[in-house]
């Protein structure tokens, strides 16, 4: 499977040290704001609402549930009075619980069930994104960190449920450019290699393993924007090359097919004969598609649901569209989603989690008004039981409708996106815009569906404007390929036509717009008010970039290998024609543009974005006489996991929008 830069550049502590010059902090410690400069900026929003930031982003006090796979036990993460989540499992026979896994000062970022009797967690350091894999027996024995290896960052790639104490992991452990993989005994730690990624200039961005364990696909780099997916019909035969393709082009497995006598059969999503991506069923010996599985005119397909249980009977197809798809195709799915129509009406619901037998299932419900509720379907009685409401304090009567939109751009593309409304709008009131671009920018999109930081901003007063513009995923190739290259130009159009739109509507006083995003929305939210100053009212800059070129420098070693690609898919630094344009695109060379206030945030061991990339524009404006106000959290990465930090953003945020918005 091809691992594309877009997926890395996707787009996901302490108060008051700013005058404490410590060495061994990251970044210019004498430029954060302190704690009382924070305060004081949170206090400017003074209306009294029915809900406050914590009824948004506190986190729930119990959420990822999951059944063991016989189902005999439950397991869910339960928040303390300190704002840790740790992991509970409750036997479903005698309700006994016990808690397994405790958070500490690191997050625990994930959790599930290896099997019947253990349990696999991941953590990293501070937000760093190295992460370990760890284990713990259901009765919090055996607690082990797996990979104990500094430095070193661990990927999940296979469950091997037939082998139920093994999984298969890569790690970048021999080299930090690249990742091999290895099957990993999860009580002992015991590693074994199971092949080598050893040319660095024609590296190994992939591997593609059956349900036995058995390495039957990899993809190979060449001349780093090139992609050769390798396969071989057995383990006793040499891999040989199946499919060539570019960056540009997506031909990846996503399972092989079990349900066939036929072992070289497998699901495929690719757009290599479509505008959007398609799934084929694909005969790899010889070398051909067998059938055409599934396909949207405007949306690219995501991926299959496959059943073990029923010999890998194929369940399901799915994409998001306008919003999210599941498309049953076996009687038993059919049947289950006619239940769920009927049970929750035009509710979104997906399967969270199913144990082997089929006969138990976690349900997510939710939508732009509910934020979620997850439920048992108990297969066997054809019963429905909530389980838990993850916000019952948020009323859905009282959250704001995000309604999908579309418009043309200026040059005559399609562009989609999300328009959320409060209700001052629909009674007639002129309401301040939040233009909010997502991350990525290749990739990554925005979806449908309860989202708690436009939900906060509605019940303020201010609509929020989520433009997927062109490189956004989900929408076709054409579509991805049209912002190529487009970094601080028509992807920055696409935005300022989707005001455009939204002031044609009637609903919007034009002079309070706001930008505000996340990693690459953070550039666009700094490009924006570099390049349409008079658009834009402020700005709110979340773990963004601001200089292409110390970006480009700062990349992770895991980055390295794909440098090429970002060279064809962003800028090419040793373009002359390119480096003029990144010079022009990147804010933190014009700084002198920007003559509206902007709020900068930054999680000072982010891997992805580093500090400097918030520390110069920082730094730039202040020298030009600008009060910027600058949030750095010492225990972060790549956006803030802890709640405290999270509830304080979102409070001075408030703050920062109220004093500009509504004074």
């Amino acid at each position: 499977m091809k691992k594309s830069i877009l997926n890395f550049l996707a787009f996901a502590i302490f108060t008051g040290m700013a005058a404490q010059e410590k060495t061994d902090l990251p970044g210019n410690t004498s430029l954060p704001s302190s704690k009382q400069e924070l305060e004081k900026l949170a206090a400017q929003e003074k209306g009294s609402y029915k809900y406050s930031v914590e009824d948004y982003f506190k986190k729930p006090m119990q959420s990822s549930f999951k059944f063991s796979p016989d189902g005999k036990f439950f397991s869910y993460m339960e928040k303390d009075d300190n704002g840790k989540r740790h992991v509970y499992v409750k036997n479903t026979t005698t309700d006994k619980v016990t808690r397994v896994i405790e958070e500490g000062k690191d997050l625990v970022r994930g959790y599930g069930w290896a099997n019947n009797n253990r349990l696999i967690y991941i953590m990293d350091n501070g937000g760093n994104e190295n992460f370990h894999l760890f284990a713990v027996n259901l009765d919090g024995a055996n607690q082990k960190d797996l990979t104990p290896f500094d430095g070193v960052r661990v990927n999940i790639l296979n469950g091997l449920k037939d082998q139920k104490d093994y999984m298969i992991i890569e790690m970048n452990k021999d080299n930090p450019q690249v990742f091999e993989p290895y099957k990993i005994n999860i009580n002992t730690g015991e590693l074994e290699k199971l092949f080598e990624n050893t040319d660095l200039s024609n590296p190994i961005s992939g591997y593609d393993f059956d349900k036995d364990g058995n390495l039957k696909a990899y993809t190979q780099q060449q001349n780093g924007t090139d992609y050769v997916l390798y396969y071989r019909p057995g383990n006793d035969k040499s891999f040989k090359k199946a499919k060539e393709t570019n960056w540009q082009q997506q031909f990846a497995i996503l399972e092989f097919n079990y349900a066939t006598p036929n072992p070289h059969d497998a699901y495929v999503l690719t757009n290599l004969d479509n505008n959007t991506k398609e799934i084929v069923l694909y005969d790899f010996e010889k070398g051909k598609t067998i059938k055409k599985i599934f396909s949207n005119d405007t949306y690219d397909l995501s991926g299959t649901e496959t059943s073990r249980k029923r010999g890998y009977e194929l369940d399901a197809y799915y994409y998001t569209g306008e919003k999210s798809e599941v498309i049953p195709v076996s009687e038993t799915y059919k049947k289950l989603y006619k239940k769920f129509k009927k049970q929750f009406g035009d509710k979104e619901v997906a399967i969270t989690n199913v144990t082997d037998d089929e006969d138990k299932y976690l349900l997510y419900v939710g939508s732009d008004k509910l934020y979620g509720i997850y439920y048992f379907y108990d297969a066997e009685k054809d019963t429905f039981k909530e389980i838990f409401n993850l916000m019952p304090n948020l009323k859905e009567e009282d959250m704001a409708e995000m309604r999908p939109v579309k418009f043309t751009s200026r040059d005559g593309l399609t562009v989609y996106g999300y328009l959320t409304i409060p209700n001052e709008a629909k009674n007639g009131k002129k309401v301040p815009l939040i233009v909010n671009p997502h991350g990525g920018p290749y990739g990554p999109r925005d979806t449908w569906g309860f989202n708690p930081e436009t939900q906060l901003f509605a019940s303020r007063g201010y609509a929020t404007l989520q433009v997927n513009y062109r490189g956004s995923g989900g929408y076709g190739k054409e579509f991805y390929l049209a912002g190529n290259k487009q970094i601080g130009r028509k992807m920055l159009n696409d935005l300022e036509d989707g005001v455009a739109y939204v002031k044609s509507l009637g609903m919007i006083d034009d002079s309070k717009i706001a930008i505000y995003g996340g990693s690459y929305g953070g550039l666009a939210t700094l490009g924006s008010l570099v390049k349409t100053p008079d658009l834009y009212t402020c700005g709110v800059d979340y773990v963004g970039v601001s200089n292409l070129f110390t970006f480009f420098k700062s990349f992770p070693p895991y980055w390295k290998p794909y440098l090429k690609q970002v060279y064809a898919q962003w800028y090419d630094e040793t373009s002359e024609t390119d480096i003029e344009i990144m010079k022009q695109v990147s804010p933190a060379l014009n700084v002198d543009k920007i003559t509206k206030p902007l709020f900068v945030v930054q999680g000072a061991n982010d891997p992805r974005v580093n500090i400097n990339e918030s520390d110069q524009v920082v730094e730039n404006l202040r020298k030009r006489g600008f009060d910027v106000p600058y949030m750095v959290k010492y225990n972060e990465g790549h956006g803030f996991g802890h709640e405290d930090n999270r509830l304080e953003l979102y409070k001075c945020m408030m703050g920062f929008f109220a004093k500009h918005l509504k004074q």
